[in-house]
């Protein structure tokens, strides 16, 4: 999904339907609002556009209490184009745009850079200077721009859902409760495989495909668990993953995230891969001896196993 600038021209016929929100996670309760959107446009034969916002107001205006993304921009486009939406614009945030008044935005970026015929936003959504647009500034300014305006409650069977929640969940390792509310599991996607210390495979006979992933990206509680990676031939194999500081050779290491794949050879350095977390096994800890950690690591991987083989997940 190709990322536009948010005013950027408009180069369709027809007038849109827009979406609007950061939609961290592109979570079930998000997913309400972009496939009522999606399919209004395509009852009407008009695009369907997605307007996003990149660095988030949060990170821009409260750095120090800016909450950690679920997801890249990247995947975020990815996601929505999955459920069919035609095109992704990003409003570059910053300070200067956050004295933009709510009106004028609506002017520059759903009327004249969107052409909105419809905008659909979550039941709580707050935009412009000072927070001062909501839906119900935005019903009004509609009625003065012809466009209409719906609002909707992020909903997935009936339960109230949130990229707060779910961040909670994944930071006290609750992947599983995550996993629930996203309709996906929660995950790194298209992340190098970079050189770690080459201790797993030489030493303990586990070697892993390691991750950095952007700081900007939330990090489960420090443990083990079992989930999947996908690799860029599109080959998934059960992983288990950790998470953690290896406190078994470093009294306080870096944290690092370490994933071993079950039943593959080959090098993965400098490629691509997908890793998905579908549940938390156990805290990670320090051993009596090497060899208790590696008769440890033997039971991670065939829960993760098991685990993978009843996870529903399709074979590639």
């Amino acid at each position: 999904m190709k990322l536009l600038p948010a005013d950027a021209p408009w180069t369709h016929d027809d007038k849109s339907v827009v979406a609007i929100g950061v939609f961290d996670g592109v979570h079930r309760g998000h997913r309400q609002i972009i496939h009522r959107a999606v399919a209004t446009a395509q009852h009407h034969g008009v695009p369907c556009v997605v307007v996003t916002f990149d660095p988030t107001p949060a990170e821009v205006l409260a750095p120090e209490r800016a909450p950690r993304l679920l997801d890249s921009l990247e995947h975020r486009a990815e996601l929505l184009g999955e459920i069919g939406v035609d095109e992704v614009r990003v409003v570059s945030f910053s300070h200067e745009a956050s004295q933009e008044e709510a009106k004028d935005f609506v002017r520059r970026v759903l009327v004249d850079s969107c052409q909105a015929g419809m905008v659909v936003v979550g039941e709580d959504f707050h935009f412009g200077k000072n927070r001062g647009g909501n839906v119900e500034t935005l019903t009004a300014w509609g009625e003065e721009f012809e466009f209409e305006t719906l609002a909707l409650a992020l909903l997935g069977d009936g339960e109230r859902i949130s990229s707060t929640r779910i961040r909670e969940s994944v930071s006290r390792g609750d992947v599983a409760s995550a996993t629930a509310m996203l309709g996906r599991p929660f995950g790194y996607f298209g992340v190098e495989v970079v050189h770690g210390d080459a201790r797993g495979g030489a030493e303990l006979g586990y070697p892993t495909a390691n991750i950095d992933p952007s700081t900007r990206l939330i990090r489960p509680v420090l443990g083990i668990y079992a989930g999947s990676a996908t690799l860029p031939d599109g080959q998934r194999y059960a992983a288990a993953i950790s998470v953690g500081k290896r406190p078994q050779f470093y009294e306080n290491g870096d944290v690092l995230i370490e994933a071993y794949l079950l039943d593959f050879a080959g090098d993965l350095y400098g490629k691509p891969i997908d890793l998905e977390f579908f549940e938390y096994l156990r805290p990670e800890m320090a051993f009596e001896s090497v060899n208790d950690l590696v008769a440890q690591m033997g039971r991670d991987v065939a829960q993760t196993a098991e685990i993978f083989g009843t996870s529903g997940v399709p074979e590639a």
